[in-house]
């Protein structure tokens, strides 16, 4: 019965952050990237162009397949890069909070931008889904399963 839990506790992980990769990426996808290609331009990452087609992908594609846990490692990697790559050159400069209330006007708070925090936990959870595979649920768990019935 442990053992059944201790391969369940994955899924939480690859549903929150699978679901989160997807709709970070399709919101880029779906508003045109030329916006988010002038953010890059701005950080001064090289090949904003090329970084403004390709990072919604990665995100869209990654977090679909942490979603379904299949290929977690291969996923994983351009995904923490992904994570590295926003924290160092947006996040860092507004400190660890991800969320940094900077007013109060009569309609409620108002927010600044989010802090290096969310990049740190999905890094977190993506090496914690490397370290322990996808668990059960997942596409990596039948395939393992399928090769072990044909040997």
């Amino acid at each position: 019965m442990q053992n059944h839990l201790r391969q369940m506790a994955p899924l939480g992980l690859r549903l929150i952050i699978g679901f989160g990769f997807m709709a970070h990426g399709w919101a880029k996808i779906s508003r045109g990237t030329a916006g988010f290609e002038r953010l890059l331009a701005r950080t001064g990452i090289p090949l904003p162009h090329l970084g403004s087609v390709v990072a919604p992908y990665v995100e869209l594609l990654g977090g679909l397949a942490v979603l379904l846990g299949i290929f977690i490692t291969v996923a994983a990697l351009p995904l923490i890069a992904t994570m590295l790559v926003a924290m160092l050159t947006i996040h860092i400069h507004y400190g660890f909070s991800s969320v940094n209330t900077i007013g109060l006007t009569p309609e409620g708070p108002v927010f600044g931008p989010p802090g290096y925090e969310i990049n740190l936990l999905y890094i977190a959870g993506l090496l914690s889904l490397m370290l322990t595979g996808a668990g059960a649920f997942s596409i990596d768990r039948l395939l393992r399963r399928n090769r072990r019935v044909r040997e």
